[in-house]
C-alpha cells in the first residue's frame, strides 16, 4: 500500500485588527496533494499565498475552498481579493450565516468593474469577470461542512462575545488532525474538536498586561488569555500547540509561549507568517 498523502500548514497571515508589516492578515493555509485549503481571508492573503507558492516548495497548484470562522473583518478583508485571484477557478466560500450576503455584496460592489471587464474584448478580462460572478457561498453549521479525496472539514461552534455565530473548524487530513479554534474565549468546544489532536491552532492574548475595566471585560468576552489556553491545552492534549492570531500587547512572541509553558507541559509554538508545519 502507498503512504497516506502527506498534509503542510503554511501561515498565510498571523495579525490582527493592530496592523503589523511583519503580520498579514488571519489566515490559515493547508496544503494536500497540490490543493490549498484556506482558513480565514484577512488583508494580504494574496500575496502570502503567493510568496507561499514560489519560495517554499509546497507544491500549490490550485486554490480549493475558503472557509471563513466569523464574519469579523480582520478574518474576511483578503476575500475580495481571492474572489478577483487570476489563476484558481471561481470562489467557494463556506462560512457562518450571513456569508452568502456577505459574498453577494461583494459581487454588487464591482458591478460596473465586471460589465467593463466582459465588454473589453480581452480574453483574460472576460475570465476575470466570470470568475467572480461564478463564485458561490455556503452557509455552514455544526457537522461535515466539506469534503474530499484530501481532506474532511467539520465545523464547530465556539463563543466570541457577541458574535450569534462563529465556528471553529476541525480538519482530517490523510495524516493528522488540525483544529483551529477561531476567535473564541475558552470553549470545551474546542477541547473537544480536539480531544488529543496533532496540531491546535488557537487565538490568544497576552493575560499579564494591565488594561482599563472595559477593555478587560471586552477581551474576557470575546478572547482567550494565555492562562487559560494553558489550561484548555490541557485537557485538549494536542501534539503540539500552536498559537495565532496573537494578540502581544506588548509583549513578544517569546513571553506569550513562556507563559502558556508555565501551565502546559507539551510542545508550544508561537506562529509566524509564512511558517509552515
Amino acid at each position: 500500500m502507498s503512504a497516506p498523502a502527506r498534509s503542510a500548514i503554511v501561515i498565510l497571515g498571523d495579525g490582527t485588527p493592530i496592523l503589523s508589516a511583519e503580520r498579514s492578515g488571519t489566515s490559515i493555509g493547508i496544503v494536500v496533494r497540490g490543493t490549498l485549503y484556506i482558513f480565514d481571508a484577512g488583508p494580504g492573503v494574496l500575496r502570502r499565498i503567493q510568496e507561499a507558492r514560489e519560495r517554499l516548495g509546497l507544491g500549490i497548484q490550485r486554490q480549493g475552498p475558503v472557509f471563513v470562522t466569523h464574519l469579523h473583518s480582520d478574518h474576511t478583508l483578503g476575500v475580495p481579493e481571492l474572489l478577483y485571484y487570476p489563476d484558481a477557478p471561481s470562489l467557494m466560500l463556506f462560512g457562518p450565516p450571513g456569508i452568502e450576503a456577505f459574498l453577494t455584496r461583494l459581487q454588487e460592489a464591482w458591478t460596473e468593474d465586471r460589465h467593463i471587464r466582459s465588454s473589453s474584448g480581452m480574453p483574460s478580462d472576460q475570465r476575470l469577470a466570470e470568475r467572480v460572478t461564478a463564485a458561490k457561498a455556503q452557509e455552514v453549521k455544526a457537522g461535515v461542512v466539506y469534503a474530499d479525496s484530501n481532506l474532511t472539514v467539520k465545523a464547530f461552534p465556539v463563543p466570541h462575545g457577541t458574535w450569534q455565530h462563529a465556528f471553529g473548524y476541525r480538519i482530517e487530513a490523510p495524516d493528522r488532525v488540525i483544529v483551529i479554534s477561531g476567535d473564541t474565549r475558552p470553549s470545551e468546544a474546542v477541547v473537544e474538536a480536539c480531544g488529543g489532536c496533532d496540531v491546535l491552532f488557537h487565538a490568544v492574548y497576552n493575560a499579564e498586561n494591565s488594561l482599563p475595566a472595559a477593555d478587560s471585560l471586552y477581551f474576557g468576552r470575546f478572547h482567550t488569555n494565555t492562562r487559560e489556553l494553558a489550561d484548555l491545552a490541557t485537557r485538549a492534549r494536542p501534539g503540539v500547540l500552536i498559537l495565532y492570531h496573537q494578540i502581544f500587547m506588548g509583549k513578544r512572541p517569546a513571553e506569550l509561549v513562556r507563559q502558556v509553558s508555565a501551565r502546559f507541559r507539551g510542545p508550544v509554538i508561537s506562529a509566524r507568517d509564512l511558517d509552515v508545519y
